[in-house]
């Protein structure tokens, strides 16, 4: 977090400094205790449709905000579609200069971004936080010819027409997934991907035969996974999880992490966005926040600061090469 001594004073630094040093005075069970309401409103706005990874994790980031006490009330806004561009572009629209208005974000919008060339990109708000890391699951359905992810690069090396593989927005980690398993098949520019704008869809997809496979996040895909309609043939992670083995431990070399964090508004002052980082700070302690990362099967990883920074300009910085070199389409 930014250190407020390094900004100008005014009234809301003041007391914002204030309370500062009464942490350091407290000590740290105290300041637990002591800890004041940083926030009375605040709304997260969700650039994705209610049900999908990004809907999860922005509400369960406002429940863990109001149970840690550091925000009085939490307004949730869902504006979806392509990637999340829509909601980017509409947020800094209207809240480009709102000290109390935060924007998920994520992997998938840098890489919709990267595909759709839009007027409004990242470049045009400025990062919070990193909260998690999340991998793609590869499902199919369940009575799928397709046992193993060497399965599926033989069958996209035979007949790619036919392997239409189901998943997020366009440019998003899914598509970059697909891409990635097309070009180790070796027909990068035949891939049929078949975009949704959320996890449901790409299960329903994969139920009625629609398309062959599906990738996405465990959560958006573990209630068909426990009813047995659809089967984890990998993951791709370096190492097993939840019991799915690593697409890479399979013989099939691919993996990638996805990542979702909070930004806020390039106009918001500094010391704004360094009680913004506080708040939710205090959230992703708080054990609302922990428990929701276990029954999610989340990996928490938080960064903030310059290292957000720094990683958010290389994610962004890598996402066009990946895409051209995947040869992805809108």
């Amino acid at each position: 977090m930014p250190h407020p001594t390094a900004l100008p004073p005014s009234p809301g630094r003041r007391r914002f400094h204030a309370w500062l040093g009464a942490m350091a005075v407290l000590g740290t069970g105290a300041v637990r205790a002591a800890e004041p309401q940083l926030t009375a409103k605040l709304r997260i706005v969700i650039p994705a449709n209610e049900g999908g990874g990004w809907d999860q994790t922005g509400r369960a980031l406002g429940a863990a905000m109001l149970a840690s006490g550091a925000v009085g009330d939490v307004v949730y806004e869902n504006i979806g579609g392509k990637g999340g561009t829509i909601g980017l572009a509409r947020y800094v629209e209207k809240y480009d200069a709102d000290p109390d208005a935060i924007l998920m974000s994520g992997m998938v919008m840098v890489g919709a971004v990267a595909l759709q060339k839009p007027a409004v990109t990242l470049a045009q708000v400025a990062p919070v936080a990193r909260l998690t890391s999340d991998y793609e699951v590869v499902a199919v359905r369940a009575d799928s010819p397709i046992k193993t992810p060497k399965d599926l690069i033989a069958q996209l090396r035979a007949d790619a027409a036919k392997t239409v593989i189901a998943g997020g927005s366009a440019g998003g980690v899914d598509h970059m997934y697909a891409g990635m398993l097309a070009r180790v098949a070796g027909n990068t520019a035949a891939l049929v991907y078949q975009p949704h704008p959320g996890g449901a869809q790409v299960v329903e997809s994969l139920e009625s035969g629609k398309s062959a496979a599906g990738i996405s996040g465990y959560s958006e895909f573990s209630e068909a996974l426990a009813s047995g309609k659809l089967r984890a043939i990998g993951v791709s992670a370096k190492r097993p999880f939840l019991g799915i083995p690593s697409v890479r431990e399979q013989g099939v070399d691919a993996d990638l992490a996805n990542w979702r964090g909070v930004l806020t508004g390039r106009k918001v002052a500094p010391e704004r966005r360094a009680v913004l980082l506080e708040a939710v700070r205090r959230a992703t302690v708080a054990d609302l926040w922990q428990k929701t990362i276990r029954k999610n099967n989340w990996d928490a990883y938080w960064m903030a600061g310059k290292d957000f920074e720094g990683f958010l300009e290389l994610d962004t910085a890598m996402a066009g090469p990946l895409i051209y070199l995947l040869k992805l389409k809108a």
